[in-house]
């Protein structure tokens, strides 16, 4: 239930970022996306795959690999939103 829940908040949590992001110049929708991306979407989507995974390969230690995820999925909203700051 977990794993849903995280999908959905991920996925809700794109939809707003789409939204407020419509009818800006490419500088506010990269800041919209970063800050996006950064606080709501890494932390719910990381957990999702972790516990994605950990229940495909039945082994509740692999769901630790959210630990992994998510500083990669963060510094990709990190980037976005530096790159809406200086563009």
């Amino acid at each position: 239930m977990v794993m849903v829940i995280g999908y959905v908040v991920a996925f809700l949590s794109a939809l707003v970022a789409l939204e407020l992001g419509k009818g800006k110049a490419i500088e506010g929708k990269l800041k919209v996306w970063g800050i996006a991306i950064m606080l709501p979407i890494s932390p719910a989507l990381s957990i999702a795959i972790g516990l994605t995974y950990a229940v495909i390969v039945q082994d509740p230690w692999t769901g630790l690999i959210f630990w992994f995820i998510l500083p990669f999925i963060f510094m990709t909203g990190l980037i976005l939103l530096l790159i809406g700051n200086y563009l």
